[in-house]
């Protein structure tokens, strides 16, 4: 009985993990008994790619939908759109601002400065236009059978990406939106991520799935050395940035398996 018992408090508590994680970044509703915790949040960092495999499937479903009454091009277009609503464009802000910081500053504290600066400058709208064209003309070359799954290994995936992130580096800032997230992530938490983000990769050939993976990963290398180099961490738009060239990385990587 008490068996029982500490097993549903223990999946009480893992559903309330995912519930904040999908809260901090997504605007879909949760449940009102989930509540805000700074430790919970921390604790929920092995269910971002569960929460990128949930806005994947909802950009899949919004394409299949789309792609019934319009061309694939327009279909594409409109899950890109859901996505960016879904999660507020949560992600492409983090790597708009990071392009502003790294382009425009020549010191750690001139970076954070411009980072946190909600203003968007230069370098970050030009970033974030070629990002999304980017996203845009890689999904567009894959057939429409291809692209919901694809959708999902890619959302999946970069949350991984940004996940590893939590292990390697230190967070740079004394406060921030992603100070909860700031404690290192354990190795069983991690390889629970690691697994969540492989399971839509298994429905892939695995020399495509591989490809991909390998440009996701030297993307979130380049970045984790860029930014230990520049700043010694990271911040909150650090992992957005990664999150979001990852992403795109990986459906450049399908694609050298499929030209």
């Amino acid at each position: 009985m008490l068996i029982e018992v500490d097993l549903r408090l223990m999946l009480g508590r893992e559903i309330s993990y995912f519930f904040g994680a999908l809260r901090f970044f997504t605007r879909l509703p949760v449940p009102a008994w989930v509540g805000h915790s700074s430790d919970a949040l921390d604790r929920a960092s092995r269910y971002f790619p569960l929460v990128g495999m949930l806005v994947g499937s909802l950009a899949a479903l919004a394409f299949l939908l789309a792609s019934r009454v319009w061309p694939t091009t327009l279909a594409v277009l409109i899950a890109i759109t859901a996505s960016l609503y879904l999660t507020g464009a949560f992600h492409e802000d983090g790597w708009s601002d990071m392009v502003d910081g790294f382009g425009g500053g020549w010191e750690k504290g001139q970076i954070l400065a411009i980072m946190k600066d909600s203003r968007i400058g230069s370098y970050g709208a030009i970033a974030l236009i070629v990002l999304l064209l980017a996203r845009f003309c890689a999904l567009i070359e894959f057939s429409a059978q291809q692209i919901p799954l694809i959708l999902i290994s890619g959302h999946t995936l970069s949350r991984f990406a940004s996940t590893t992130l939590l292990r390697g580096l230190d967070y740079v800032r004394d406060e921030g939106k992603a100070k909860p997230l700031a404690t290192r992530i354990g190795r069983g938490e991690l390889a629970f991520a690691g697994l969540t983000a492989l399971l839509p990769l298994l429905f892939l050939p695995p020399a495509i799935a591989i490809s991909g993976c390998l440009l996701a990963a030297l993307a979130t290398l380049w970045l984790a050395r860029l930014f230990r180099r520049r700043i010694g961490g990271y911040t909150g738009d650090c992992l957005g940035a990664t999150q979001q060239l990852s992403e795109v990385a990986f459906y450049w990587g399908l694609l050298c398996s499929f030209s």
